[in-house]
């Protein structure tokens, strides 16, 4: 190779490595740039929660997300303050038991203090512009058939049974998956097993097939109503035996490939869901050592579950939702149920029945009308026992009246 030709090849490559050094610089400041907007887009929210002190008295709620100051509540008087960041809204609305119009400052941030609620869990929503959104500053919560905001309006320690407790032990909530049969695809279920379970690897364990409401999902009891906190406490205390509760969802699942719900969900549990439960665990499979339960809809679905299979359980429950006698609200053409005809006339034998069902539990919130209570008294004035009728004062249908009749209910089981 000629001189000339060895200076040229030097001179480009000289030139290519200058270029090579000056597109890893121009790299290395967009990933600068990048990272930056992505770490001020991430922060963003946390700095407009941060923005301003908390009013006197107020605390950040506990069913807020991470390190949101807002919404705020004060334990004393029990009242909420809510702030969303909206600057080109309009209209901005709370909606909690009601629609309350949220007041705007100079900073574009919209204000709302309410009056004093109820304690206990509450959905709410934000309506800005007339389109309800999640509040950003709430965790998610699966209520009303939608990812919702809540807040927890504290009780005092009252409230204790439901909370953590660092000085017990505390079992597992375990998320599991089984085909069903009947629904046509793979069902998502909850299972709590207690602190022993593991401990104990020859001991089997009654269950517990607790259902939620409607709206909600099968991540209801675990989340919104502590369920484990609740019987860790039970348990730990000797109150209530050792066992496995089983929390499935009450609907019928759909999918890309299943879009039409079809089949019934008392099926689903009977056929596809006890004998998943029974294999998987160490359980006891005769139905003295088997219960259900559920709140609102889930009440509903264990009546009509376990009187149309007394074979299979001897315990049941329902928590602001259960059966009924008289005129049918579904049907007003339809004739009454009466206690000798309706859930296939289970109830007309009293002293069959009482034989089978050792307990037949009827809670309802004080707030929330006397049809459960008339359908207690119909079912004590026909004989039947082994029936336990309990209020929760001061609450309507909420998670407060669903905790307390857990931490009633759990108790009495299997003894």
């Amino acid at each position: 190779m000629s001189n000339t030709k060895a200076h040229h090849a030097d001179s480009t490559v000289g030139f290519l490595s200058k270029i090579k050094k000056i597109m890893k610089k121009i790299a290395l400041m967009l990933m600068a740039l990048m990272t930056h907007g992505m770490l001020s887009a991430q922060f963003a929210g946390v700095q407009n929660n941060q923005e301003q002190p908390l009013p006197a008295g107020f605390k950040p709620a506990s069913t807020n997300t991470f390190l949101s100051q807002y919404p705020a509540v004060n334990s004393e008087t029990r009242q909420a303050t809510f702030r969303v960041v909206a600057p080109y809204a309009q209209n901005v609305t709370l909606q909690l038991g009601g629609k309350h119009a949220m007041t705007k400052d100079e900073k574009g941030v919209w204000w709302y203090t309410t009056t004093p609620l109820v304690v206990g869990f509450h959905y709410y929503a934000v309506m800005i512009d007339s389109v309800p959104v999640m509040d950003r500053g709430s965790e998610a919560y699966f209520g009303s058939n939608w990812e919702s905001a809540g807040i927890e309006i504290p009780e005092g320690p009252e409230g204790d049974y439901y909370r953590f407790n660092k000085n017990i032990p505390h079992g597992e909530v375990r998320s599991l998956f089984h085909w069903s049969d009947v629904n046509g695809l793979e069902r998502h279920v909850n299972v709590y097993v207690p602190a022993e379970y593991e401990k104990n690897p020859k001991k089997k364990y009654p269950v517990l097939y607790l259902v939620h409401g409607w709206g909600e999902d099968e991540n209801g009891w675990s989340v919104q109503g502590h369920m484990a906190n609740i019987m860790d406490g039970l348990i730990a205390a000797g109150k209530a035996v050792p066992m496995i509760i089983v929390m499935p969802s009450g609907d019928i699942k759909t999918n890309s490939d299943v879009r039409k719900a079809s089949g019934d969900i008392t099926d689903v549990l009977i056929k596809d869901l006890v004998p998943y439960i029974d294999k998987t665990f160490r359980t006891y499979t005769d139905r003295d050592h088997r219960a259900m339960a559920g709140l609102s809809r889930g009440g509903a679905q264990t009546w009509n579950a376990v009187l149309n299979n007394m074979d299979k359980f001897a315990w049941m429950g329902g928590f602001s939702g259960s059966g009924r006698f008289g005129p049918n609200p579904f049907n007003r053409n339809a004739p009454p149920i009466t206690i000798e005809t309706g859930y296939n006339g289970v109830f007309k034998d009293a002293e069959a029945f009482n034989k089978k069902m050792k307990l037949l539990f009827i809670s309802i919130g004080t707030e929330e009308g006397q049809n459960a209570k008339q359908t207690y008294e119909t079912l004590k004035n026909h004989g039947i026992k082994n029936l336990v009728y309990h209020e929760s004062q001061g609450t309507a249908h909420e998670w407060l009246t669903w905790r307390r009749a857990l931490n009633d209910f759990a108790p009495r089981l299997f003894k």
